[in-house]
């Protein structure tokens, strides 16, 4: 397939990579929190932000940091390796335009659009139209690319 049918790939892989780096970071950054008083530490964040620790949300958050163990960030920190590990593998396959990253792409993005979309039924943002509607672009885009491959392999 000609380059100019794959011009919008390498923005999507440097994309998809820097989601990767994103959640790689946050992985670490889980990391960080091993063998310490979770909920100590985040009375300390509620604390420096400003907020009561006694109103509902900080609440949740300091009663959620009480109840991670050692074990739940490991394994968080896992599933963000994993994640980071596929969206890096979907970068580098993209970039070199492989179809398997295509359809890599076309599904792991797929996936996504149900939740996006009740989210958004439930509450109407700005942010979450425009990530639907750039879900829906990019999948539309990988669709079309395999569905052009296909067709052009088909001609004699």
């Amino acid at each position: 397939m000609s380059s100019v049918a794959h011009k919008a790939l390498r923005p999507i892989a440097i994309f998809e990579a820097f989601k990767g780096a994103i959640v790689l970071i946050a992985g670490f950054g889980l990391l960080s929190f091993l063998d310490r008083d979770n909920e100590v530490f985040a009375e300390k964040i509620i604390r420096q932000l400003h907020l009561n620790p006694a109103q509902h949300y900080p609440k949740i958050f300091i009663t959620y940091m009480g109840q991670v163990n050692d074990t739940h960030l490991m394994a968080l920190a896992g599933f963000a390796a994993i994640y980071a590990i596929v969206r890096f593998a979907e970068a580098y396959g993209l970039w070199f335009e492989r179809r398997w990253a295509e359809w890599l792409a076309a599904v792991s993005g797929a996936i996504y659009v149900p939740w996006e979309v009740y989210e958004l039924i439930h509450r109407v943002t700005w942010f979450r139209a425009a990530a639907l509607l750039v879900n829906l672009i990019v999948v539309a885009y990988m669709i079309w690319l395999l569905t052009d491959s296909r067709r052009r392999e088909s001609q004699p």
